[in-house]
């Protein structure tokens, strides 16, 4: 059996395992063609259709066809992600078992001319992604009803069991809005916002880079209860970090008690970066797409990102089984937990080694 065989058969019997329900009738033909664009996207590294296409086994269909099928899948109005990611990302976020939840948000460019914004959870030094928009335009261009709206996305698929949930943004990220709505559901933030920020402290208007004057290299300084903006937001705590190495200091605002432990978890931000890495450079190249149609672009992301979370899923299998010794030097591995993944699932196909396949992670104790 070949390894497009391979692949496609385990992808299309984790779906059907994970889906919520019984698929029948066009959403299990949907499901087909999910696990096609998985398996493809896989097997060739790439995003662009006729190279997904190419790795998709079909005894009926030349991949000129299947290249067809997949077109007609991402331009189908009725495909959302509310049905054909978010359940996946929900059992992802139960799979982890945490009491606490790390967010991160970020945007990056995808496709030709659009821009994707994302929540991940941070886990194990990577971002896996939980929500996602993609609109046209260049990174920034996105309001802060956007900002809420996914948040709110996410909200939805929070387990019940999480005691504690932190979210963290870039300077994009720290609108009044965002920070209220977070603050409703009880929620904590740190957010990287401008050194020329306006605050109002015991009455009188500042500029937050008044801090900045007093900070020297690691080191942090704070002000708790201030206003923010003109908009007279808060009271929240304002902190200039100036971390070890760094050649400046960043701004943040949170509603976090303790200014060092908001510095501590705004270092984890950093992490999603490696999502979009992976996707561009190390792995699926979502950002040579030729797709430059922003809904067609979420839908093909939803085939990407469950292929994403299916390789970190592999890497956190060999690291747990022990594989990493045998695929990679085993006095030393330097592999992050994607290319560990990589790595082991091609070491399956060439030994004839059944393949798992889990949009989750490897947790031995569930």
């Amino acid at each position: 059996m070949s390894d497009n065989v391979n692949r496609y058969r385990e992808i299309r019997k984790a779906l059907d395992n994970m889906y919520p329900k019984q698929p029948k009738g066009n959403e299990a033909r949907r499901l087909n063609t999910l696990a096609a664009i998985i398996s493809g996207i896989t097997g060739s590294g790439s995003c662009q259709l006729p190279k997904i296409a190419g790795k998709v086994p079909d005894e009926n269909a030349a991949p000129a066809s299947v290249e067809k099928r997949i077109k007609r899948w991402i331009s189908n109005d009725s495909i959302e992600s509310e049905t054909f990611f978010l359940p996946f990302a929900q059992a992802l976020l139960i799979s982890l078992g945490l009491s606490e939840i790390v967010l991160a948000m970020d945007g990056s460019t995808v496709g030709r001319g659009c821009v994707t914004l994302m929540i991940s959870v941070i886990y194990k030094k990577r971002a896996l992604p939980l929500a996602y928009t993609v609109v046209r335009g260049k990174k920034g261009h996105f309001p802060e009803e956007s900002h809420v709206g996914l948040v709110g996305e996410v909200a939805n698929v929070i387990p019940e069991s999480a005691q504690k949930v932190i979210f963290l943004g870039d300077g994009e990220f720290d609108g009044v809005g965002l920070q209220k709505n977070l603050a409703e559901r009880g929620w904590l933030y740190v957010c990287r916002t401008a050194y020329n920020t306006k605050i109002f402290w015991d009455g009188e208007e500042h500029r937050l880079n008044v801090l900045g004057v007093f900070t020297v290299p690691d080191s942090y300084r704070y002000i708790r209860n201030v206003l923010f903006t003109n908009k007279k937001y808060g009271p929240v705590t304002v902190v200039v970090w100036w971390a070890k190495g760094n050649k400046e200091p960043i701004y943040l605002v949170t509603n976090m008690r303790s200014p060092w432990e908001a510095c501590q978890y705004y270092s984890k931000r950093f992490r999603i970066e490696t999502f979009f890495s992976d996707q561009k450079s190390r792995g699926f190249n979502i950002h040579k797409s030729h797709i430059s149609d922003p809904d067609r672009l979420r839908r093909l992301m939803i085939g990407a990102c469950l292929a994403y979370i299916w390789i970190v899923f592999l890497g956190t299998l060999a690291t747990e089984q022990g594989w990493d010794r045998i695929i990679h030097r085993a006095d030393r591995c330097d592999l992050s937990l994607f290319q560990l993944g990589l790595s082991l699932l091609e070491y399956f196909l060439n030994y004839d080694i059944p393949v798992p396949v889990a949009f989750q992670m490897f947790n031995p104790t569930l």
